[in-house]
């Protein structure tokens, strides 16, 4: 491999707070570690106003009723829409009609023009619950004062993840429970679904092949 690339490489690494991703759960280069839930979307203003009531009171309860902090996150990113114009592209190819063949046309020409003018965006919402890293104890600050591990952790990435696991597995089934009295679908990201999401984010316009490669190995490519 270039060692220009290997270099840029690295030194955009340095710059990431993220020290590894393990478990299912994101760790920060100093110890603190966040546990992230998908959440599925309401369209809010097609709802009538007892719904939207119902709604309100829900979600006022769902947060009166946490001991513990989260952060919600909404990441927008243009709508792409590049593998659904090559799939009507395919069947206007196939398709022998040519009635059906012009509606084909005329149909791939409106979706692209109302994606243009309108700039159709995809959401995507998350509940992001963090574990300090001033909950990992006293191991922490002896293990601070001696020296970190080559990747800036104050203890062994495996200890973190257990210490951390038991502190949010029930925050999360309690958030979990939560969401679904809203009638949210609500599910925690895993390993692989959590690369996926930050490698989207440090590599916005480039598609993450699936197939090839461990979740490490794609997690180093970040």
């Amino acid at each position: 491999m270039d060692t220009a690339k290997i270099a840029v490489r690295g030194s955009t690494q340095e710059h990431l707070e993220v020290a590894d991703i393990l478990d299912d759960l994101v760790i920060m280069k100093d110890g603190s570690v966040a546990l992230v839930v998908r959440v599925s979307a309401v369209n809010f203003g097609l709802l009538s106003e007892k719904e939207q009531e119902a709604i309100i009171y829900a979600y006022a309860g769902m947060i009166n009723s946490l001991n513990f902090s989260i952060q919600i996150l909404i990441r927008s990113q243009k709508k792409d829409i590049s593998h659904y114009v090559a799939l009507l592209e395919a069947e206007e190819k196939k398709q022998t009609n040519a009635l059906l063949k012009n509606q084909i046309v005329s149909y791939r020409q409106f979706v692209l023009d109302t994606v243009k003018e309108n700039n159709v965006l995809d959401k995507k919402f998350y509940i992001v619950i963090p574990f300090s890293s001033l909950e990992l104890g006293a191991a922490m600050t002896t293990r601070g004062l001696l020296g970190r591990n080559k990747k800036g952790l104050p203890l062994p990435a495996k200890t973190i993840v257990e210490r951390a696991g038991v502190a949010l597995m029930p925050k999360r089934d309690h958030l979990l429970r939560q969401l679904g009295r809203l009638g949210l679908r609500a599910k925690q990201l895993t390993t692989a679904e959590l690369i996926e999401v930050f490698y989207e984010i440090y590599n916005a316009g480039r598609e993450m092949k699936k197939e090839t490669g461990a979740a490490a190995q794609k997690f180093e490519q970040i």
